[in-house]
């Protein structure tokens, strides 16, 4: 997919552009993004919008992209989500490079930072409790307050070199900038840059004790690696002044602007992390990458593919407003995309056997079928056919309501490829369910044809009794049954749909999908389109996973 066209025109381009036109800011420089994640849990949907928004500008201006750990709290970080963060990247088709750092890298230089400002009078320690600094806040019209704001600066110095040494315990001491108790602005009331934490951290071990705030730390990433553009999604444009404030003030070897977009939000779903760490921990979900989450590795793994993806977040833009996406849009994209690619195949997922009485027992046949019907470049497969096939049970009815074109005593349907079937009549059992549907077929209508030109509405699909395969297929559906889980009274997994994931066993699918290799992706004809299971499916174990259905409700709405 070419990036001009997979990344439109918008504002954040727009601010670009004449930042490095002559005059701008950043005249002459080349554009440098950056893509910050934290790594306390699996990327979602949502961070895919900021991936491709920092990566395809990055991309779109002939310019780079970091890749950095936002290791900055130790408290919920693991290598195991960074190795994941990389490998979701690289799966949507970009590439840091040589530019993957972690924050972490920083921690000597944000300390030698936070003791300049210390030393401009620009930063206090503060013995306030969290209770009190909430207490002294203040609100519009009343200014915070801090009875250590005026404290000496060597002092201050030396307690934040003893908060470093670990001498004392978590929460005795913050340091706080010294910016404007009565701002308008809380996040410039004085915030706490490093707070007292003694927890080993995933990187550096047991080194450090105290730890940068993400606003205090975040600027200073960029700065120091040469960062011309910070783009962040709206919360943080309250915090835009403080970004401004720390690398005005400290000695930064560059002065990255901040630009804020709207994040991304679907319906149906849930985005926080500490929720989607709750469906996991209590195991409502089988793991990160269960196909019903919103994350890109259960994304992956139900069938999605990065295009639809990027696509997804191509069409939906880059705003400065909030709003919420239909999940169908979603699936729109993902199914435009499957049709392109995906290899067409027959199963049949609710078999019942269909016998064609006047088929020779002992003969078999191959139909040379196309793989799809719009790209010839993807060849052709052969299917076989005998005396008795597997077709659906919703495609018999004894007693036909109106209208239904398929199979019952007296009409004929094309098998799709093959012949033209008269039903016959069927067996039940003793509880009276259909166990065999008979059928005779013509012998003139090889391949569907009718010679004659009678008129033949129905054409249903099949597999082969005699050499189809058995499979596992995993219907999924959204994961909740209201549209805004977090916005409904009560806990939002008592919203979880009970029938998101349903398991059919003894589905019978056509023989050349034996060769199915894991995440390989197919349209099952009359189905929807369907991807082999990455982690369950085996040669001897079938398990496909149903990504979407045929039908495309977003168009309908």
């Amino acid at each position: 997919m070419d990036n001009e066209k997979l990344v439109n025109e918008n504002f954040i381009h727009r601010f670009i552009a004449e930042d490095i036109a002559e005059g701008g800011q950043y005249e002459g420089e080349t554009v440098h993004t950056r893509f910050p994640p934290e790594p306390n849990g699996y990327l979602h949907i949502g961070h895919a919008k900021a991936v491709c928004v920092d990566f395809g500008t990055a991309e779109k201006f002939k310019g780079k992209c970091n890749l950095r750990m936002d290791d900055t709290n130790p408290t919920k970080e693991d290598v195991e989500y960074v190795d994941a963060i990389k490998e979701d990247i690289k799966w949507l088709g970009f590439d840091w490079e040589d530019r993957f750092y972690y924050a972490s890298d920083y921690f000597e230089q944000m300390y030698d930072y936070a003791v300049e400002l210390i030393e401009k009078g620009l930063a206090y320690v503060c013995e306030l409790t969290g209770e009190q600094m909430r207490e002294y806040r203040g609100d519009l019209s009343t200014p915070a307050k801090s009875p250590y704001r005026d404290r000496p600066t060597e002092e201050s110095l030396d307690l934040f070199r003893r908060m470093r040494e670990g001498e004392f315990e978590d929460g005795k001491m913050t340091l706080r900038a010294k910016i404007d108790l009565a701002s308008g602005n809380f996040s410039l009331r004085d915030p706490v840059i490093y707070r007292i934490n003694h927890m080993s951290h995933h990187r550096t071990g047991d080194k450090w004790c105290i730890y940068p705030m993400y606003d205090f730390a975040h600027p200073i990433e960029d700065a120091i690696e040469g960062i011309t553009h910070s783009l962040c999604t709206l919360e943080f444009e309250a915090h835009r002044p403080l970004y401004d404030w720390v690398v005005e003030n400290i000695s930064a070897p560059s002065k990255p602007r901040q630009i804020e977009f709207a994040r991304l939000g679907i319906n149906n779903t849930v985005m926080s992390k500490r929720k989607l760490r709750k469906l996991v921990e209590e195991n409502y979900v089988n793991g990160w990458d269960d196909p019903r989450m919103p994350t890109l590795c259960g994304m992956r793994r139900r069938g999605y593919t990065p295009e639809s993806i990027r696509s997804f977040t191509d069409q939906i833009g880059v705003s400065k407003v909030n709003s919420t996406v239909d999940y169908s849009f979603l699936e729109h994209c993902l199914r435009d995309d499957l049709n392109e690619r995906a290899t067409r195949a027959m199963a049949v997922l609710d078999p019942v056997k269909l016998v064609i009485t006047n088929y020779p027992e002992d003969k078999t046949e191959e139909f040379e079928v196309e793989n799809h019907p719009n790209h010839p470049e993807m060849g052709t497969r052969k299917v076989s056919f005998s005396r008795e096939i597997y077709i659906e049970s919703t495609d018999f009815m004894e007693e036909p309501f109106k209208k239904f074109q398929r199979l019952y005593p007296g009409n004929e349907v094309r098998i799709k490829s093959a012949y033209i079937v008269k039903c016959t009549g069927c067996k039940k059992d003793e509880s009276g369910k259909v166990v065999e549907v008979y059928a005779e077929y013509d012998p003139d209508t090889r391949g569907g044809n009718t010679p004659d030109g009678r008129k033949v509405r129905g054409t249903i699909h099949w597999v082969n009794a005699r050499d189809c395969l058995d499979a596992e297929v995993r219907m999924y559906d959204n994961l909740f049954t209201v549209e805004d889980p977090d916005g409904e009274d009560g806990e939002f997994v008592e919203y979880i749909n009970p029938e998101s994931l349903v398991i059919l066993n003894g589905c019978k699918l056509e023989k050349s999908l034996g060769g199915a290799k894991p995440e390989d992706r197919f349209q099952f004809m009359r189905q929807g389109y369907f991807c082999a299971d990455s982690k369950d499916s085996t040669g001897d174990n079938l398990v496909f996973n149903r990504t979407v259905g045929l039908k495309d409700s977003f168009k309908k709405k």
